[in-house]
């Protein structure tokens, strides 16, 4: 925020809420944040996307991170599906700490320095909010949003790790079925949570885009997880 704000752009960090469906959570954050420039970060980067695609007015452009516009093969979502049910069952069971430290083991955050992951405010959350994320606003429950792609007529900048490989390649996708009005960026020598590990470097993508849009303000997304 600090970088962001220090340009002369007003920052909101919304929390997302524990709505029903991707949908329902775009439609409370863009009736809580209004117009602006959006910027989501994995589970923030889809809600950001269903905004975008539901009501577009509100989405100036548009900064995808570390995100996918959904799982195509329906045996791949409900295996999905089935993995964050089983998450969720158990942060019910083992509560916030233990979910953390297995989900900040995985091999997707291996890059991530330890003091730049924000564990503090990780653990703010409660077991009933990641539950019912993971439930709710997973990629699982996802409706794959690809063939709608090509209806965003807002600028979009695509934005992956250099050593998240997964989802540079889900970037490119990205791009290639947005259009002309989509670019991707890469941070070097970053991995999923490419703005927690090289924050310089991601402000050096992001802003340009922003300025070059003349957005008035930014509303960051909270990530998949706390």
């Amino acid at each position: 925020m600090p970088l962001f704000e220090a340009t002369g752009l007003a920052v909101q960090t919304p929390t997302v809420p524990t709505g029903p469906d991707l949908p329902s959570a775009a439609a409370e954050l863009g009736r809580r944040c209004g117009r602006g420039a959006w910027i989501g970060y994995s589970m923030g980067g889809r809600i950001a996307l269903h905004l975008a695609l539901q009501a577009p007015a509100l989405v100036e452009s548009l900064v995808l991170v570390g995100a996918t516009a959904g799982i195509d093969d329906p045996i791949d979502r409900a295996t999905r599906r089935e993995t964050d049910e089983g998450l969720a069952a158990s942060i019910e069971r083992t509560g916030v700490e233990a979910f953390l430290d297995g989900w900040l083991a995985q091999p997707l955050f291996a890059t991530l320095d330890p003091a730049a992951a924000g564990r503090a405010s990780r653990s703010t959350n409660t077991s009933a909010v990641l539950a019912s994320h993971l439930r709710c606003l997973g990629t699982g429950t996802q409706q794959p949003l690809w063939h709608r792609l090509h209806e965003l007529a807002m600028p979009v900048l695509v934005v992956a790790g250099e050593l998240d490989h997964k989802f540079a390649t889900l970037g490119r996708r990205l791009v290639g079925s947005i259009g002309t009005n989509a670019e991707l960026a890469v941070v070097p020598d970053a991995g999923h949570a490419c703005h927690l590990e090289r924050p310089d470097a991601f402000a050096a993508a992001v802003l340009p885009f922003l300025q070059a849009e003349e957005a008035q303000s930014v509303s960051p997304i909270a990530s998949r997880t706390p």
